[in-house]
């Protein structure tokens, strides 16, 4: 192997923003340790001296993705909006965050942001409300990217809308909205009937 194909002139960095970059082009479908391997001008498995494998990658891209969420206490509905943002940042990357927060890996940087947004506004069950919110955001941005995408296969219906993302932007904030709720009322039991 030539000094110019040599894995060790890559370190993790390099690699995590190589896979990056080639999500963009190629997507999640068909992002494979080979292709990274290629773009790096290395064997496959030179990648697995930098992640142990493919799904630790993936964590780290999350990771990456999530990590521009800005925590700065600008309120329940605009840290959502920020979570979505960073999402639609790359492609499929609603897609590549929810598969990897499904299966507990990477950080949990948007559940945090989240969650300290609604401490701030003064929900006590934060936590629990803040991973319903983020279950929302990954959902909804993962329907988004797969219409946007379909569309530009040409394979959503002729009956389709002509934009269609189309109302979605109203449809996120209802659903923040109904989620986050009034966290200044407090829900009580029902009083039984005398």
């Amino acid at each position: 192997m030539s000094p110019e194909t040599n894995q060790a002139r890559h370190d993790r960095d390099s690699v995590a923003r190589s896979a990056l970059a080639l999500l963009d082009e190629v997507g999640l479908a068909d992002l494979s340790m080979r292709r990274i391997a290629a773009r790096l001008d290395v064997q496959p498995s030179a990648l697995y001296w930098h992640f142990a494998n493919k799904q630790e990658l993936l964590a780290e891209l999350a990771d990456r993705i999530t990590a521009s969420i800005p925590g700065d206490g600008r309120g329940v509905l605009a840290t959502a909006r920020g979570i979505r943002d960073a999402l639609f940042a790359y492609r499929d990357g609603a897609e590549l965050v929810l598969s990897t927060y499904a299966l507990q890996l990477g950080s949990s940087h948007a559940q945090g942001v989240l969650t300290e947004a609604l401490r701030a506004q003064g929900a006590n069950d934060a936590d629990d409300r803040g991973a319903a919110l983020l279950h929302f955001v990954l959902g909804h941005a993962t329907l988004v990217q797969q219409r946007m995408h379909a569309d530009s296969h040409g394979a959503l219906p002729a009956a389709a809308e002509p934009d269609v993302t189309a109302g979605l932007d109203r449809v996120f904030d209802l659903g923040v909205a109904s989620l986050a709720g009034d966290l200044s009322e407090r829900a009580t039991p029902p009083r039984a009937r005398a």
